[in-house]
């Protein structure tokens, strides 16, 4: 009887992960019946999993479920919100809401710093920085008075039930979408020293594959749409369960109860207080945004002009050759694979670059010039909103690891060993989601025309 019941349901889940993958391929051989370059992106995607399959630590040991099911979870959040008009009006209303909320950001800085915080300068360490000031002091809130908690144990649960991770595993996914890559740790804190290798791995994945909604707030500020943030943020949890499970899959049985884990409870004596922690977390980081900044900013100045120096050496035309050039060569094939235009790929390609090897910030600060400039088209726009919402990039590899170090310093040499391979599967789980909205997102508007 009770090998009945189990063929039963493995015949079940085999035939339900048929039906939705048919289902998916009508669809989209349908939808895409007058834009066939939307297809495109499935070049991408098909070579993002493809890559996780040939780099995995156990390619022969890839348990499916999680895969299949994180990716199925991403088309139909993508659809849902992207395609649906009742979807797109709900997310279009609460970006909508979330934006004017943090639009009282200004009334703070402006008190503060005159007419310098006021949208009329918008000077960034004035007007978008203490934008993760405020989110900060209202999550903190959120988080004593336990509806964070709340969130991430529903949606964690929920992720546990389709995509079929383990429930410290989804918990932490769940909260990668709320909070940052070394806070949303916390949440599991105590049961990382038992955790497996691809428990680690994938808790370490969702903090490349997405970002923290304090700076998540500034990326609104520098003028990316808020409902793709919003909808890459929650996209980006799911493919970090998926890529994570292929590239370091399950190897042994998980040493936790699952019967025991449970929410950590804020340990602020009142609301007031939790609000005023937040703010004082909020410091080192928009302190480190802004030296990060600085520091970055200046190096890509210095290595284009060492660029070009080295370019008129060999009569290359002055202005040509710079950092952001090379990334745009090097990463074209990728961005085209995602669904960008050709004629955009170059400047996407530069994006990408910058988001990989420096990081994401000074990413969205280029974009919102391409944005200004009118240099790409609105779909263009739309699938590079994705493409770079995520910490996956080099120096978060130190961030990574001196916060989750001193969490299970025990595991210290296990995190050490996994971090770099987290950070690939976490960009390419970023990068699945801007291929998936690649294939959902339609022409927006005529492509720019202004290009030389």
């Amino acid at each position: 009887m009770y090998i009945f019941v189990v063929t039963s349901f493995r015949i079940c889940k085999i035939l339900i992960i048929g039906v939705i993958i048919v289902v998916l391929i009508v669809f989209y051989i349908l939808d895409t019946s007058s834009e066939r370059r939307r297809l495109t992106s499935f070049i991408g995607l098909a070579f993002i999993y493809m890559f996780g399959f040939v780099f995995s630590a156990a390619p022969r040991r890839v348990n499916w479920r999680p895969v299949i099911f994180g990716l199925a979870f991403q088309f139909c959040f993508a659809l849902l919100v992207l395609r649906w008009p009742l979807g797109n009006r709900v997310i279009a209303c609460l970006s909508d809401k979330v934006s004017q909320f943090l639009n009282y950001t200004t009334n703070g800085a402006v008190f503060v710093f005159g007419p310098l915080g006021s949208d009329t300068y918008h000077i960034f360490a004035f007007t978008v920085l203490p934008v993760t000031v405020f989110f900060s002091f209202c999550a903190s809130i959120l988080y004593y008075y336990g509806i964070v908690q709340w969130l991430v144990i529903k949606l964690g649960w929920l992720f546990k039930v389709t995509i079929g991770t383990t429930l410290c595993e989804s918990m932490n996914a769940a909260g990668s979408i709320f909070l940052g890559q070394t806070e949303s740790p916390l949440l599991v804190k105590p049961y990382l020293p038992l955790m497996t290798n691809s428990e680690l791995h994938s808790v370490m994945t969702a903090g490349f594959a997405t970002v923290a909604g304090s700076v998540l707030a500034a990326y609104i500020s520098f003028g990316a749409r808020a409902d793709l943030l919003i909808t890459a943020s929650v996209m980006n949890a799911p493919a970090a369960l998926a890529l994570s499970k292929l590239f370091y899959p399950e190897l042994s049985k998980t040493k936790i109860d699952e019967a025991v884990v449970k929410g950590i409870k804020s340990t602020e004596v009142n609301a007031l207080h939790a609000g005023c922690v937040g703010v004082s977390n909020a410091i080192p980081l928009v302190a480190n945004i802004a030296a990060n900044l600085i520091a970055f900013i200046a190096l890509i100045a210095f290595l284009d002009d060492v660029f070009d120096w080295a370019c008129q050496l060999v009569s290359i035309e002055e202005g040509i050759c710079t950092l952001e050039s090379v990334f745009g060569y090097i990463f074209m094939p990728l961005a085209w694979m995602m669904g960008i235009q050709w004629s955009d790929c170059f400047e996407v390609g530069q994006l990408l670059g910058l988001k990989i090897i420096v990081n994401e910030f000074v990413a969205y600060e280029k974009l919102s010039e391409f944005m200004s400039d009118g240099t790409l088209s609105e779909r263009s726009e739309s699938i590079a909103t994705f493409a770079i919402c995520g910490f996956g990039n080099i120096s978060s590899i130190g961030i990574m690891m001196g916060g989750l170090g001193p969490l299970a310093p025990e595991r210290k040499n296990d995190l050490a060993r996994l971090v770099v391979r987290a950070m690939i599967a976490g960009s390419m789980a970023t990068f699945s989601s801007a291929c998936i909205a690649g294939t959902s997102i339609r022409k927006l508007n005529n492509y720019n025309t202004n290009k030389n």
